[in-house]
Order: structure tokens, then C-alpha cells, then sequence
């Protein structure tokens, strides 16, 4: 089991008290309403799935309930760094950029199997 640590709560808890909620930092149409289907379709579903560091938008659901961003590694699922909502894109070092093996609860606590 992943941990992740809230920003607002300054508590790292587990994943099953989290919920993605997309991509961080996506622009959004001024005027949704005037843009053509073929422009709505890009913006709603068309997404880069790309392998290394990514900027995500959390909700810890089962805790505080807030939304918060999130840089994770897709290859190792390792959390880098969380931050509140709002805040611009933090700067990610090299030392970030490598990836790290999976951390996950049960080895953080000795029940590996």
C-alpha cells in the first residue's frame, strides 16, 4: 500500500483514503460553450500518458475532503511531493527525476512478504 501525504492535513496516510482526479495545471477553455466538438474532445479526453515524472490533481476523500496536486514517477508509482492546490508547479531537481523502487506500507513496517 502506497502513502501519500496530505498538504493540508501534514500527514502521510494511505492510498485507499485518496482519489486521482486528473491532470494538474491542464488549461481549460475561457468559454467551453463556444468551442467546436472536435476542440471540446481534445480538451476532455485527449491526455499525454507519459513514462517518468507527472503533475497530477488528488482529493483526500476519506480525510479532509480537499484537492491538492501531486508529482508522481509512472514507472516506480512513487510520490515525489504533494502541494496545495493553487500553488504553481514546484521545481523538480535530478535527484527526482531518477526512478525509485515502490515504498509501500507493509515494507515501511516490516510485513513485506
Amino acid at each position: 500500500m502506497l502513502l501519500i501525504h496530505c498538504p493540508y492535513c501534514q500527514e502521510e496516510r494511505s492510498e485507499l483514503e485518496f482519489r486521482g482526479a486528473g491532470d494538474a495545471h491542464i488549461a481549460r477553455p475561457a468559454d467551453i460553450a463556444s468551442i467546436s466538438d472536435a476542440e471540446f474532445e481534445a480538451y476532455f479526453f485527449l491526455r499525454d500518458n507519459p513514462k517518468g515524472l507527472i503533475f497530477e490533481r488528488w482529493r483526500h476523500i476519506h480525510g479532509c475532503g480537499r484537492f491538492f496536486n501531486a508529482v508522481r514517477d509512472t514507472v516506480s508509482d512513487k510520490f515525489i511531493t504533494t502541494y496545495k492546490a493553487g500553488e504553481p508547479k514546484p521545481e523538480i531537481g535530478p535527484a527526482a527525476e531518477k526512478h525509485a523502487p515502490v515504498e509501500t506500507y507493509e515494507a515501511l513496517e516490516g510485513e513485506a512478504q
